[in-house]
């Protein structure tokens, strides 16, 4: 059996892990009063993003615990099961580069470490992409192989209402920030190479949706034939405009809608919006 593993910034609820099949490794969110919570155990998004509203500080994140991976392979190992273990980028986190030191100390085969090269919507398509070749009877091998591939093809994009969390947490560099946070205008973030980019902006919600929409186009459009997720995070009414017109005007079936948890969360702020997909053609490198 292939068993598959990922952290929750893969920002699966419980319930449909739990349907997928899927174990998730909780990474960890503590704010300024030094209270530490467990991402999706401990905290779920909506109370997270009433407790992030109060803050002075951004909290701070942190990988899952070592031991928990250490023990996830050695249980697949004891089982004589294969595993394909899927994390966030290794450009927003050290989670990847510690599961590869703990696969090393288990030096077990049948394990095989991705690095998404995502996080939130990239990475939680990525897991479903290895659910269902899994479920088509691949080994884990062909799994973890066929994601090196495909996460190239994956295009995130968002609209945030601000770019101060994203500096403030250290994923966005302060001239970027200034630039993208100027009077009335809405910036639109993608993930490229595993990093945060601005993507573009316009002034005002209604002006971003439209470069939002038209950057899907230049990201290469949605290849129809694989599933693609909308997200937001604590507004449900942002990720609406998104659904619309992935439905109303390119005719594609609704999709999975993915409420962004704490661990994301933590760095784009609320009232974010946006889409991840598939695109028709590999990104350039």
């Amino acid at each position: 059996m292939v068993r598959i593993l990922t952290d929750s910034a893969a920002d699966l609820p419980e319930e449909l892990a739990r349907q997928l099949n899927v174990e998730v490794l909780p990474l960890g969110v503590t704010f300024e009063d030094g209270m530490a919570y467990r991402d999706r155990v401990d905290l779920q998004p909506e109370e997270f993003y009433e407790k992030l509203a109060a803050c002075e500080k951004l909290p701070k994140t942190s990988q899952p615990n070592l031991g928990d991976v250490l023990t996830a392979f050695e249980n697949a190992w004891d089982a004589g099961d294969e595993m394909v273990a899927i994390f966030i980028s290794s450009q927003l986190s050290g989670t990847y580069q510690s599961a590869c030191m703990a696969a090393d100390t288990v030096e077990y085969p049948g394990i095989h470490v991705v690095d998404s090269l995502n996080a939130a919507m990239g990475q939680h398509l990525l897991v479903r992409l290895a659910v269902r070749l899994r479920d088509e009877g691949f080994s884990a091998a062909q799994i973890a192989a066929r994601l090196d591939r495909e996460k190239h093809r994956v295009c995130q994009l968002a609209i945030v209402d601000s770019l101060k969390y994203l500096h403030k947490g250290g994923r966005l560099s302060g001239a970027v920030a200034v630039a993208g946070g100027l009077l009335g205008i809405k910036p639109v973030i993608c993930l490229e190479d595993g990093k945060v980019k601005l993507a573009g902006q316009a002034r005002g919600l209604p002006g971003a949706y439209v470069a939002m929409f038209k950057l899907i186009d230049e990201k290469g459009g949605i290849d129809p034939k694989m599933d693609y997720v909308v997200g937001y995070t604590a507004q449900k009414k942002r990720f609406e405009p998104v659904q619309q017109y992935l439905t109303g005007n390119l005719g594609l079936n609704d999709s999975t809608v993915c409420h962004v948890g704490p661990a994301v969360g933590t760095h784009i702020g609320p009232g974010a919006a946006g889409v991840c997909f598939f695109a028709n053609k590999a990104k350039q490198d």
